[in-house]
């Protein structure tokens, strides 16, 4: 008879440690067939599910390539244009911007050929899109060819007005001059300016203005001191014996000096200050040894002074 190497109460615990097992395997068993029960039952609709929200690589393609199909032609300023209307001509988001940023620093879109040079557009895209950029005549036009066109439209309109009927009829200014005829420069009102090639309403006035500021005009080439003023229409003016309205330097206040075009905020303290630390000015070099007045300062500022 062989021995026993185990007590009776060692060999009831190693019985019920493989019971334990055996019932524990068995209940894993059960788990996963639950499992995978389960998931069968969802079938084609959750695997679907899945593809609609979370398309793969393949899908994503797909839907990119209906985007660019899906292209409207219409016609359009590139100047005027909105991001909406550019994306609808089939132009990618940085294209777009590229576009926007052109603009906000200047640029314009002059003829229908400068928008092939925007970067990035194929040539199949441009010649696609080329039979519908229509550029507004305001943006192809220089201010100066802009004016005259306008004045040129105003004067036709009137002239196809019948006759019979009673309408307030719009002023039309006097023919332009011809080259070799002049306009005297300080005399001349906002009609008689308007003759000049290249002028209209808003130079008229602005030549007027500056004038007023200045206390008359010496020369002809101060009117480049007009923001944008057209060079070609100096030719046509001339100063007929000058009489400049002149600023008294030992009696007018700073303040009072200052709204000279010619004398800004420091350059009156330092007339101020001379005043007040020197006495009386009678020339203008008196104020040469200070900074704020070069030579180039009192060259133009010397008609409009006196003392």
């Amino acid at each position: 008879m062989i021995k026993s190497y185990f007590s009776k109460r060692d060999r009831q615990a190693i019985a019920a440690l493989a019971l334990l097992i055996v019932f524990g395997c068995g209940f894993m068993w059960v788990l996963g067939e639950y499992g995978k029960s389960h998931s069968d039952s969802q079938g084609r609709d959750s695997s679907y599910s899945q593809r609609r929200y979370y398309p793969k690589k393949k899908d994503k393609k797909y839907y990119y390539a209906t985007e660019l199909n899906s292209v409207e032609l219409f016609y359009f300023d590139p100047n005027t244009a909105d991001s909406a209307a550019l994306l609808k001509l089939g132009l990618r988001p940085w294209q777009v911007r590229n576009i926007y940023k052109y603009r906000s620093h200047g640029g314009i879109y002059r003829k229908p050929e400068d928008f092939a040079q925007l970067y990035g557009l194929s040539a199949h895209q441009y010649k696609q899109l080329l039979p519908y950029i229509r550029i507004a005549k305001e943006y192809s036009m220089t201010a100066a060819e802009y004016v005259g066109r306008d004045n040129h439209d105003r004067r036709t309109s009137s002239d196809n007005h019948d006759s019979h009927e009673s309408k307030e009829l719009i002023p039309i200014p006097k023919r332009k001059i011809s080259p070799g005829e002049h306009i005297i420069l300080n005399t001349a009102d906002t009609t008689e300016l308007q003759r000049v090639p290249g002028i209209g309403s808003y130079y008229s006035k602005a030549i007027i203005r500056y004038g007023e500021r200045l206390g008359g005009y010496v020369s002809i080439d101060q009117l480049d001191e007009i923001e944008g003023f057209p060079a070609e229409a100096k030719q046509y003016f001339v100063v007929d014996n000058p009489s400049p309205s002149r600023l008294n330097l030992n009696s007018m206040t700073l303040a009072e000096l200052k709204r000279h075009p010619y004398i800004n905020y420091y350059q009156a303290k330092a007339i101020t200050d001379y005043r007040r630390i020197h006495g009386r000015i009678t020339s203008l070099q008196q104020l040469s040894t200070s900074p704020d007045f070069p030579k180039e300062a009192i060259k133009r500022l010397s008609p409009y002074v006196t003392y």
